[in-house]
């Protein structure tokens, strides 16, 4: 018993790893079963859950041997197995055995905390410390216990009183304990403090400790900080924060992973993944192990940038395979790396639809660690997208015992809905716990408003969906005026002028299909219902087109037209949009090669009708309609993984209801544009009329009936949007005049549709009278045609004439004409606008030797970026790509 007791010293004293080897030790000298809860308690604290779980089997019918010490010290296991009723049983029989235990006492307290009896708990801890004075976890506990109660007074005594206790005792503990404890008191009274709001008295006292601490130390005291103002949804401060510290730590990686994982929740994607470069470049330097930073920067482009997920996950499996060799790591921590890789790699298939590949590779993980959270949410979302309802639900089910909120969200999302209102008050409870999200899990939220709608809790629905929404804005930075002169522009540029003059653009292919309309209006079905011909194939949601529009903002920026998309389309000859019409129609034949016709339904094209016509005048263009009223309730019940792109306006009625006007708007100029060329099906009609409105469908894009397309929900092919669930269903008519239940709740979406539209007046948009100068122009200089190309390069500054590629080739040509000073002026204008383009500096360098202007060329020669990246502290992640230019130097 002695030696148990010192064991159950180092559960207080949080030396787990200690534990963990002591009591296996013990274990196999004496076979006494009650060591079998610490050593499971120990694998449990150190994340180790199948070696724990194992333990607990073994304890299994031998249960009655133990003590009720040893049954006290079982309870903790179930506490963080998630098995909270089973804890609950046991440290209420033990209480009736032994009414002053201690220990059960604590930890049937933090069962109260966790069910929301905050006096009970109160009571239970304080007489737990009257037993057993000085126990710190005691008074640690009960700081948590007052800050959830909201009592700031009661809350700084109770640390006062640990920390009184940890001065008596810090010279009878390991150095280890002594520094963990004082960072967790640390870190107590900076939440004490924040819950006060003495953000100014923090400040004071995290400047004064960088004096004391270490660079570890004082770090992990500012990631503390940040992790708390932003449980308290002050997101900003903490950015902030972590600028400001990174001015004096600018290679602390921790810190450094920390500002990007605060980046990319607030969906800042972008400088997360500048901010990972540079700690992977800083651990290299270091030389420390990157296997886990490569594998954290795969899952942060994994919707952003598959190829360069790619990359990193390759990266990440290929150094965790180097790390078998390594004898500087644990085998248990040379495992938890490489499934870690793994994993990453394991969900770049997934995202890629290479299932075949990715399933073997969770299944491999979840084999060697069946309690492996990532990979059973990555097979379960996998099977999910397959149709395999039912092993999803499985997967799920196993999610939920490990992590209950994450499983409920998820089974929730696969419509197994929990049967008793407990249950859902019980998750209601965990969405409201503060997280590096905030106040509230919005994700959360919005799974129990669908779970209270399924039950007709109208009313409950709506306010969680509203708090869910209002909680995910804070993050968003959707501009409806912005949405609306983009709108409004497009209509502008693809104007039937444009088409009455460019007849000889793009491509004749029939073999695009486009289905479009409002998110939530109904593409999803009418894309798995042409996916059941035999000559059509549903390729999903495909962001070719979006990519085109990018692509061409990239290039006009590069050759500094001052242009921009989508007017810019105005300056593609022919031989130019053939050759992106012909990389399109080659990717998409990348997904079935012997398809006569495919689908791309990306609902937000129906913005991009302009350019999807200038490039393919014969696509057919299939536009679904439905109800606005119940578009928007969709939208605003939805939880949309493009959040921070284009869905931000999915998260307020009104911008819901101007997103619709909008949409009006675009269709009724897009059908004068193409009369007669875009086919509108209404959603209400496919569900009514499924058969009549599949023929005219198939009768539209020209080819012939085949009844299998009526099977829709039968069809073996991946979804991937958020009607996954719903294409798996037979044709329900539960969704249509779903508004009606909501009614007293859509005045704001009323006001946003029925809003007058006024965009900003649209004064600086050119159109040329012939298109291609510019690349027409290049190609003449580069035939030594130079007064040729001279006359279309200033027919083109005749209609732009800021136009920087233009003013740097009339320049580059005067150059080469020998009117060295006139050339080099306009060679200057145009690298002024363009600085980031390395061949027009190189260029223009040779001018400067040329001319005899030796100091401008050196300086020229110094490095330069354009708009230079800032520094990591200033926290400009953007940058400008450096283009690759449209001339090479040939002075002579």
């Amino acid at each position: 018993m002695a030696y148990l007791n010192i064991l159950r010293r180092l559960v207080d004293n949080q030396q787990f790893s200690e534990l963990r080897h002591s009591a296996d030790n013990y274990w196999l000298e004496s076979s006494d079963v009650r060591a079998l809860p610490l050593l499971a308690l120990a694998h449990a604290h150190l994340s180790e859950r199948k070696q724990a779980e194992s333990y607990l089997s073994e304890i299994g019918a031998r249960q009655e041997e133990l003590d009720i010490d040893a049954r006290v010290d079982l309870a903790a296991v179930f506490i963080l197995v998630q098995r909270v009723g089973a804890a609950v049983a046991l440290l209420d029989a033990a209480l009736i055995e032994a009414p002053d235990h201690a220990l059960a006492l604590a930890r049937r307290a933090w069962c109260w905390m966790q069910q929301g009896n905050l006096d009970t708990a109160r009571e239970m801890y304080e007489r737990s410390a009257e037993l057993v004075p000085g126990r710190i976890p005691i008074y640690t506990s009960l700081v948590h216990l007052f800050l959830e109660q909201g009592s700031i007074q009661p809350a700084q005594g109770a640390l006062d009183a640990a920390i009184a206790r940890l001065e008596e005792v810090y010279t009878q503990l390991p150095e280890s304990v002594v520094a963990l404890n004082t960072l967790q008191l640390r870190e107590l009274q900076l939440a004490i403090w924040v819950a006060d709001e003495q953000f100014a008295r923090i400040d004071a006292w995290i400047d004064e400790k960088r004096a004391s601490l270490s660079e570890d130390e004082w770090v992990g005291l500012v990631v503390s900080y940040a992790n708390l103002l932003a449980r308290g949804d002050r997101h900003d401060q903490a950015a902030e924060l972590f600028r400001e510290s990174v001015k004096h730590y600018p290679e602390n990686i921790d810190l450094c992973q920390h500002m990007a994982e605060l980046a990319q929740l607030q969906g800042r994607t972008m400088q997360a993944v500048s901010i990972m470069h540079r700690v992977i470049r800083l651990s290299t330097k270091q030389e420390k192990q990157s296997t886990g930073l490569w594998a954290k920067l795969s899952n942060i482009l994994l919707h952003q940038n598959k190829g360069k997920a790619r990359h990193a996950a390759e990266k990440a499996v290929g150094l965790a395979g180097a790390m078998q060799e390594s004898e500087a790591y644990s085998a248990a921590d040379i495992h938890m790396i490489q499934a870690q890789a793994s994993c990453a790699m394991a969900q770049v298939e997934s995202h890629d639809q290479h299932f075949d590949v990715a399933e073997p590779l969770f299944r491999k993980l979840l084999e060697d660690n069946p309690y492996f959270l990532p990979a059973l949410q990555g097979l379960g979302q996998q099977q999910m997208q397959r149709g395999n309802i039912d092993e999803a639900v499985a997967l799920f089910e196993r999610v939920k015992e490990i992590a209950p909120a994450k499983g409920h969200s998820a089974l929730i999302n696969v419509r197994q809905f929990p049967e008793d209102e407990e249950t859902l008050h019980k998750i209601e409870k965990v969405a409201r716990r503060p997280s590096m999200e905030g106040a509230v899990s919005a994700g959360l939220l919005f799974q129990l408003a669908s779970a209270w709608e399924k039950r007709k809790g109208y009313d409950k629905a709506f306010g969680l969906a509203a708090e869910a929404n209002t909680a995910s804005r804070r993050f968003l930075k959707y501009d409806a005026k912005e949405h609306r002169n983009s709108c409004a522009r497009t209509r502008a540029a693809f104007c039937a002028e444009l088409f009455d003059h460019r007849k000889d653009r793009g491509v004749d292919s029939t073999l695009p299909v486009y289905v479009l309309g409002m998110p939530r209006s109904g593409t999803t079905l009418v894309e798995q219902i042409l996916a059941g011909h035999s000559e059509i194939f549903g390729a999903g949601e495909l962001g070719v087109i979006p990519q085109v529009i990018q692509g061409l903002r990239r290039w006009e920026r590069r050759v500094g037209s001052g242009r921009k998309y989508p007017e810019c389309v105005d300056d593609l000859n022919p031989d130019v949009s053939r050759g992106i019409a012909q990389n399109i129609l080659k990717e998409l034949q990348e997904y079935q090669s012997d398809a006569k016709h495919i689908v791309d339904k990306m609902p937000h094209n129906f913005e991009n009708i302009g350019l999807i016509k200038f490039l393919f005048p014969n696509a057919k263009i299939i536009s679904v309609r439905r109800d606005p009223r119940d578009i928007a309730i969709s939208n605003y019940f939805t939880d949309y993984q493009a959040k921070f792109g284009g869905m931000g306006f999915a998260y307020d009625l009104t911008d819901i209801g101007e997103q619709l006007a909008d949409h009006n708007m675009m269709m009724h100029h897009w059908n004068q544009v193409f009369p007669g060329e875009i086919l509108e099906i209404s959603y209400e009609d496919v569900v009514e009329h499924t058969e009549a409105a599949a023929r005219k469908m198939l009768d539209y894009i020209g080819v012939d009936w085949e009844p299998q397309v009526l099977a829709f929900n039968e069809l073996d092919r991946p979804v991937k949007t958020a009607s996954v669930w719903q294409v798996r269903q037979p044709i329900y008519k539960t969704s249509k005049a779903k508004w009606m239940r909501y009614q007293a709740y859509l005045g704001p979406l009323i006001k946003g549709t029925n809003a007058k539209i006024e965009a900003d007046p649209i004064r600086d948009m050119v159109r040329l009278p012939v298109a291609g100068w510019l690349v027409d122009g290049v190609a003449l200089y580069k035939k030594e045609k130079l007064d040729d190309a001279e006359y279309l390069f200033k027919k083109l500054l005749h209609h732009v004439p800021e136009h920087a590629a233009a003013n740097f080739m009339v320049g580059l040509i005067y150059v080469r004409k020998g009117h060295l000073e006139d050339g080099i002026k306009l060679m200057q204008k145009g690298h002024e606008t363009c600085p980031w383009n390395k061949n027009w500096r190189n260029d223009l360098i040779q001018a400067y030797e040329l001319a005899g202007k030796e100091d401008q060329a050196e300086a020229l020669k110094k490095p330069q970026t354009g708009r230079q990246k800032q520094d990591i502290i200033e926290g400009d992640w953007e940058g400008i790509e450096e283009g690759d230019g449209m001339t090479e130097v040939q002075i002579n």
